[in-house]
């Protein structure tokens, strides 16, 4: 448990280290627009693909992928 608290803790670091490298000198709420976005846009994706494959691929018997 502690070592999955520790792996959980480096993640945040450097999850967080990278958003700090992508946003550069764009003030943070201006960055957060564009995260949004691209979160919105991942959400829409997988649903988009978890639907095909539930309606359309399972009577085939083929994925997605």
């Amino acid at each position: 448990m502690v070592k999955q608290s520790m792996q959980q803790a480096e993640l945040h670091k450097r999850l967080w280290s990278m958003a700090n490298d992508l946003r550069g000198n764009m003030d943070a709420s201006e960055f957060k627009n564009y995260i949004l976005g691209i979160i919105f846009y991942r959400y829409l994706s997988e649903n988009l693909q978890n639907t095909i494959e539930k309606q359309y691929l399972n009577e085939d018997n083929i994925t997605y992928e």
